[in-house]
């Protein structure tokens, strides 16, 4: 079996190039977060889970027939 050096049976560089891929990534997605936080307080009131946001439009219902005593 034919020894190899374990820097040339490297997969790539480590270092650098991941590193700033990775810390580059993490500061665009707090930008991102902050950008909608920023938004979301600018808007008060229009958010899907508000006490002043009305239900959605339903058929009016019907009691189940076990209600009426028959089955």
């Amino acid at each position: 079996m034919k020894k190899i050096d374990p820097n040339q049976a490297r997969q790539g560089p480590k270092g650098r190039p991941v590193l700033l891929i990775l810390v580059v990534s993490l500061i665009l997605a707090v930008l991102v977060w902050g950008a909608v936080e920023f938004y979301g307080q600018m808007h008060p009131g229009s958010g899907f889970m508000d006490d002043a946001a009305k239900p959605p439009a339903t058929a009016p219902s019907q009691p189940p027939p076990s209600a009426n005593g028959r089955q």
